[in-house]
Formats: structure tokens, C-alpha cells, sequence
């Protein structure tokens, strides 16, 4: 230790040398190019004392031409003799001592480059056997036995633990080597970065233990299922059913960054995150609805430097804060955040098409602690008429302490070198993410903090103060959803099967129920966004037009062949969000939009509840004998609703009897075609709609209007190879037409 402890002050002393060094090598850097000595000494003598040189020296600046035919020299040449320095001043109307100097201090410059790199390389190995390091600490702290993997008796590993202790040393001692070394060329103490672990390490093989309660007297130990959002029944991988075939790739994305420049970046916005959820007021204010926090922008500024660099002043900034209770562990909440299939899967409603460019960090024990990755996302809101953010950002997920993680996002604007004007619907995502910290029971308390930069003038109008609010993209909408979905994954899950629902269908079957209905909603989604697979677009949409998409299915497992025609349209109407969701899910109304009831009523043969909130549950149902004909038969309706505080969504398809059959007793449900269509509603947010005119919440306060938007997928041919004709255009544009019109005269809003 006392070897260690010179080591130490060898550094600190050498660290001065080293800092004068630096400060008379940047000198020359910032003279070679255009800067000359007459008379002085050359770039070797003037580490000679001030003192000595008893005159003061002067400066020549040479001229743009003088400096390209040196460089030009230079490059031929470095080391010219007398000969080639006398000839080069001829040409140039210089001296030879001019000539010989600058050579002097153009290679004394290069020298400094070289350095630079050096330092960049021995950066690198001081990083390797700091982790070399912390995994020997690791592994003395938690000794494993070799034969049976269990925890090992200090007696049976003394022999190994001593040479771990042996070398543990010796990498100390290279440590404070390099660190010196390091300290020379830096100028500066060596940062560490306890994140910077090498890539390609395995994941850890966690198992999700939801948190339970109320739902048929569960505990953790009976909880524990397999990664994901799979329902168990051990049918397929957990997170690939919600797509079987492979999704459009992002476009082509530059990964040559620096890594260290990406490092500092994410340390950065990780400081900000836990500042922006330790601080309160001022800094954050509470919505008028008392659903979340706003940022305060003008505190901001004053408290926090840019993150990455100044906003664009065409952009709009949204920050918001949430704070809720999740029936989810830590360990579990962290692995679907940082792998993006799980995160896709959970998120199914907000985020599109994703991808995982670079895993540029990763924990040498397995673990997600320290792990850093580069991402391409697309968010969404479910509408035409509000445009698929796009974003390039980086995740870095830090334990901060036993049970306690945070995970955040933020741009990499300010590292990509000639960053050109961002397109349409494109934002910037300062440091956004949340905090994990588990609670008794397997819950979680989570701090979710979004905050965006976005070109508002790529939102319709109608949809402006949705966004505004917080409940399109900000934390309220994140939280509500991670809610609502780890309570379906729990009662899913359960084997007490909840007051209301079909006790006729086995756990197994109700859980390949929920994998399909779950297949639907996030289709519906991608089509309605164009997230999920490769559309052509047909019709552009407006707010008095439909949006017409198609693609052609080649009749992969999990849809039918053909050309498939996606139509989506968007209106406001002067009803409340929940009483147009109410009216939608409801079979006895059904009949009043849905041209597949024929006119009647439909009958409901299967009930399973996701939730406490009766709006989050799937259905099926049969259209009644009177109303249906002998090809109704073989079709049923299954049809996924779930709803909370930033909107709602019902989505249904059409799947034939047999295949339901399978699926409802247990079977394979990802290869069950279907193409879904539905609906998704929010509240408009506006001020005074309808001039005030409106109906009453069942609390006696006021209520706003709803943006209903509609999306339908239509098989217009079997034949993947046909051309799609007009009078499949006009067809669809006539069912959009029915439908909207059948749900305003249901509430006399023509």
C-alpha cells in the first residue's frame, strides 16, 4: 500500500510537469500554421528560462501562399537540409532561419497530435483493467462454487481467493501506472467512467415477478414468470408474437461516433435527470387536471447549462413530470427498458418502429448497471394528423443503489458532425427517462420525466392542445400505460379467474385470448401510424379527408394474402371521451356502426377482464342468428378495449370460428390471420368546446369534446400481384363515410 501511496504523489508531481508541458505544447500548435519567431529561438530552445533572452522577440505572419507551399514542403519533406530550406525562402521571399523554424514548430505540432493519440489508446487500457479490476472485486465478494454453482465455502476457494487477491494487486499497480502515464499527456487527473464496460456481454437471465394484489391472494413466490410480456402458456418466445415477420428497417444510420464524447453525454444527462426528479418548486408546477407536473422553462434555463446545445427556433419545448405506482419490479421494469423488443412491446401504443444501432456499453457481471446503448425510435400519437416523431438518442441505464435504478434518454444532436436542417415531424429529446425504486410486494415507485423539443407546425390544429397538455407524448401518458399494462399482465396471469369473466375458458385459453388480442391492438396501431410494416401511400389525410395507405401481403403466418388497403380518418365530436368509449366497446350498440352486425345486435360468448377499470377487457362475439347469414357462421369478432387518463383504444378483427376454437382452448394463436380496424379517442383538451355547450361529467364538472379517429384495414384482393382499382378506393371511402356517420346520429351530432 505504501508502494501505492508513492505511486499517488509521483503522479501529482509529475502532473504539474505535465500541465507546463501542455501549456508550451498548445503554444506551438497555435504558431505553426501562421506564426513565426525573427530572431527568437527555435521551438527546442524555448523551454530555455525567460530570463536569458534579454530581447524582446518579435512576430512574422506568414501569408496564406507561404503557409500552403510550407505545408505542401512539409508533406515531401519534414526534415529539408540547408540546400531545400534556402530554396524554399527564395521562393517564398523568406529567410532560411524563417524556413528552418517553421519546420522546427510544424513538427514539434505534430508531435502534440501524435501525443493526443497516444493518450487516446492508453485511455482505452486504463479503461479495460479498471473493469478487469471491478470483476475480481466482484467475484471475492460473491465466490461461487465451480461443481455445483451455489455459494462456495470460504475454505474450499483460499487457494483461489489468494491469487485473486495476488493479481487484484498487480492490476492496482498498472492502474496507477497507466493513470500516471496518463496524467503526462492529459494535463489533468483521469476521469473514470464507471459505465464504460465492454459491449457484447451477456444479459442477465431475470424472471419478471409482477407484484399482485386483489386478484386471488398472490405473492411473490408464486409469481415468477418468464421475461417479457409473454402470458406463460409456453407456446412461443415471449416478445416475438407481436411480430412474426421482420419490420421495415430504419433508415441507414452513421455509428462513427466517439465513444467517449457519447459517454460524457450520457453522465451528463443522467446528473440531469435525478436533479430535474429531486427538485420541486419552482422548477416543476402541477397541471391544472392535478395529473402530473409541468416544467418551469424560465427556471430551467436559469439552473441547468444546454444538454445538447441551443433549440432550434423553430421548435416548441414540452417537459413534463409523473409519479405513480407500478405492480412491477425494479429488475424487471430496467431489462424491458434497455431491451427495445420488450420496451416496443410494452409500449406498443407510443412507440412505432425501433432499432438498437450500437450497445456501446455493457456490464461485465451481467447486469444492466452502467449499460449504454444507441437507439433510432418513432413515437406516436394515434391519428394522421399528428406526425411519427423520429428520434436518434442514447440510453443509459445506473444503479444507484440497492433497488434503486434510473434509466434516460437523450439526442445525440451536438455529437453528429454536419448535422443538416431536421426533417418534418423530427424532434429533440433532451434528457428524459425515470427513476425505479421497488416497494414491498413486488410494486415499484416510478418518476417518469419526459422532455422534448418538436416543430409544432407539423400538428393539426385539433390536435395542438392535446399535445399541449402532456397526455400525447409526455410522462402521463407513459406512466398511465405502464400501468395499465403490468395490471393486464397480472390478472392474466392469475389463476383465480376475476368476477365477470367466462369461467368456461382455461387459464391456458385465456391467456392465448390475450396474446392475440394484444396482436391486434398494436397492428391497429402501426397501421394507423404506418409504424408497422412498409405502406404506399395512396391518399394523403386532413381533417376532412381519409388517409389511404396500402401494402401487399405475400400470406405470412398471422395475416391473409392479398393488396391491403388501410384507411384512417380523424374528426372531433361534442361527446366525452369516456361516454364515446362506453358507447363503441358495447355490443348492444354495436350494430348502430359496425356493418358486420348486419343491422342486429351482437351476442358476447367470451368476457376476460385486464383490469380493475371495467373499459380495459377483451370480448368476443357472434352476430345473433336472426341478423346473420350462413357466411356469418364461421366468424367471429374478438375485440381488445383499454382505456386510462391520456385516451382510449378499441381494436377488433374478424377471425374465423375453427382457428378461435384452437386459441381458446390453449392453443397457438400467432398464426390466426386477421386484419384488425378500431378506434382510438382522447379527449380534445380545448378550453371551451362547442362554445360551452357540452354535456356534464358524472362529477358535476365540465367536459370537453373527443378527437375519434378511425382505422380500418380492408383485403380489397386476394392476389398480392393485382392492381388496386378505384372502385376499391371508392368502396372504402364509402364504409369510412357509414361508419362516422352511423356513430353521429347516435349522438345527434349530425
Amino acid at each position: 500500500m505504501e508502494g501505492i501511496g508513492d505511486m499517488g504523489m509521483i503522479g501529482e508531481n509529475f502532473d504539474a510537469v505535465a500541465m507546463g508541458r501542455s501549456s508550451r505544447e498548445d503554444e506551438y500548435e497555435s504558431r505553426s500554421g501562421s506564426d513565426n519567431l525573427d530572431g527568437g529561438a527555435s521551438g527546442d530552445d524555448l523551454d530555455a528560462p525567460l530570463g536569458k533572452s534579454s530581447r524582446k522577440k518579435k512576430y512574422h505572419r506568414h501569408t496564406p501562399y507561404q503557409i500552403q507551399e510550407l505545408e505542401a514542403a512539409f508533406k515531401e519533406n519534414p526534415h529539408p537540409d540547408e540546400k531545400a530550406r534556402l530554396e524554399l525562402g527564395k521562393r517564398l521571399t523568406l529567410e532560411s532561419r524563417q524556413v528552418k523554424f517553421w519546420f522546427q514548430n510544424r513538427r514539434t505540432q505534430m508531435k502534440t497530435q501524435l501525443e493526443r493519440h497516444e493518450n487516446a489508446l492508453l485511455k482505452q487500457e486504463y479503461d479495460k483493467l479498471r473493469i478487469e479490476n471491478i470483476a475480481m472485486k466482484e467475484a471475492m465478494r460473491s465466490p461461487m462454487c465451480g461443481h455445483c454453482g451455489g455459494q462456495a465455502i470460504l475454505g474450499e476457494i483460499h487457494i483461489e481467493e489468494h491469487h485473486l487477491r495476488i493479481e487484484n494487486a498487480r492490476l492496482r499497480d498498472e492502474l496507477n501506472r497507466i493513470c500516471v502515464l496518463a496524467n503526462k499527456f492529459l494535463g489533468r487527473p483521469l476521469g473514470s467512467f464507471p459505465g464504460a464496460m465492454p459491449p457484447g456481454m451477456a444479459n442477465s437471465g431475470l424472471e419478471l415477478a409482477v407484484g399482485r394484489n386483489g386478484f386471488g391472494a398472490m405473492n411473490s413466490a408464486d409469481t415468477a414468470l418468464p421475461m417479457g410480456l409473454d402470458f406463460g402458456n409456453g407456446l412461443s418466445s415471449p416478445l416475438t408474437m407481436m411480430s412474426p415477420r421482420p419490420t421495415p428497417s430504419m433508415s441507414s444510420t452513421d455509428v462513427s461516433f466517439d465513444k467517449s464524447m457519447l459517454m460524457e453525454l450520457a453522465f451528463a444527462a443522467m446528473n440531469e435527470l435525478l436533479k430535474l426528479a429531486e427538485i420541486g418548486d419552482p422548477l416543476w408546477f402541477r397541471n391544472f387536471d392535478g395529473s402530473g407536473e409541468a416544467l418551469n422553462l424560465e427556471e430551467y434555463a436559469r439552473s441547468f447549462p444546454p444538454c445538447i446545445g441551443m433549440k432550434p427556433s423553430n421548435f416548441t419545448t414540452e417537459a413534463t413530470k409523473a409519479t405513480g405506482t407500478v405492480m412491477i419490479n425494479s429488475l424487471v421494469l430496467v431489462e424491458t427498458l434497455m431491451d427495445t423488443s420488450r420496451w416496443v412491446e410494452m409500449f406498443s401504443c407510443i412507440v412505432g418502429r425501433t432499432s438498437t444501432i450500437d450497445v456501446i456499453s455493457s456490464s461485465a457481471s451481467g447486469s444492466r448497471n452502467g449499460n449504454l446503448q444507441l437507439i433510432q425510435a418513432e413515437f406516436q400519437v394515434l391519428s394522421a394528423l399528428v406526425f411519427v416523431r423520429q428520434v436518434k438518442f442514447l440510453r443509459f441505464c445506473k444503479q444507484h443503489a440497492e433497488g434503486v435504478w434510473a434509466v434516460v434518454d437523450v439526442s445525440i444532436d451536438t455529437i453528429q458532425e454536419g448535422s443538416q436542417p431536421r426533417e418534418a415531424g423530427n424532434c429533440r429529446r433532451l434528457p428524459s427517462g425515470c427513476i425505479v425504486q421497488d416497494l414491498p410486494n413486488g410494486y415499484s415507485k416510478v418518476i417518469w420525466i419526459e422532455h422534448m423539443e418538436y416543430d409544432e407546425n407539423t400538428i393539426h390544429n385539433l390536435y395542438r392542445p392535446f399535445i399541449r397538455s402532456g397526455r400525447g407524448f409526455g410522462a402521463q401518458r407513459w406512466i398511465a400505460t405502464l400501468q395499465r399494462q403490468c395490471e393486464c399482465l397480472a390478472v392474466i396471469t392469475s389463476s383465480a379467474v376475476p368476477s365477470g369473466d367466462s369461467a368456461v375458458i382455461s387459464p391456458s385459453g385465456r391467456r392465448s385470448i390475450a396474446m392475440l388480442a394484444r396482436r391486434i391492438t398494436r397492428n391497429f396501431c402501426g397501421g394507423v401510424c404506418a409504424t408497422f410494416y412498409k405502406w404506399e401511400p395512396i391518399q394523403t389525410g386532413t381533417a376532412e379527408d381519409t388517409k389511404l395507405m396500402m401494402r401487399k401481403s405475400i400470406g405470412d403466418p398471422g395475416e391473409p394474402p392479398g393488396i391491403v388497403l388501410s384507411a384512417t380518418r380523424t374528426i372531433w365530436l361534442p361527446v366525452t371521451h369516456q361516454r364515446l368509449f362506453d358507447f363503441l366497446r358495447n355490443e348492444q350498440t354495436r350494430s348502430q356502426w359496425d356493418v358486420l352486425s348486419h343491422g342486429g345486435p351482437m351476442h358476447q360468448i367470451v368476457h376476460i377482464a385486464k383490469g380493475q377499470d371495467l373499459g380495459n377487457s377483451i370480448s368476443l362475439f357472434r352476430a345473433n342468428a336472426a341478423s346473420r347469414d350462413a357466411n356469418q357462421n364461421s366468424m367471429l369478432i374478438l375485440q381488445d378495449s383499454c382505456t386510462d387518463v391520456s385516451g382510449s383504444i378499441v381494436a377488433y378483427a374478424a377471425v374465423d370460428t375453427a382457428e378461435m376454437n384452437v386459441v381458446m382452448s390453449g392453443g397457438d394463436s400467432s398464426c390466426v390471420a386477421f386484419l384488425p380496424s378500431g378506434f382510438a379517442i382522447v379527449p380534445d383538451c380545448f378550453q371551451n368546446s362547442n362554445n360551452g355547450m357540452l354535456e356534464k361529467e358524472d362529477n358535476g364538472g365540465s367536459s370537453n369534446g373527443s378527437l375519434l379517429t378511425l382505422g380500418f384495414q380492408i383485403l380489397v384482393n386476394s392476389l398480392p400481384a393485382a392492381k388496386l382499382t378505384m372502385e376499391s378506393v371508392n368502396t372504402v371511402n364509402a364504409l369510412i363515410s357509414r361508419t362516422l356517420q352511423g356513430i353521429k346520429t347516435a349522438f345527434q351530432c349530425n
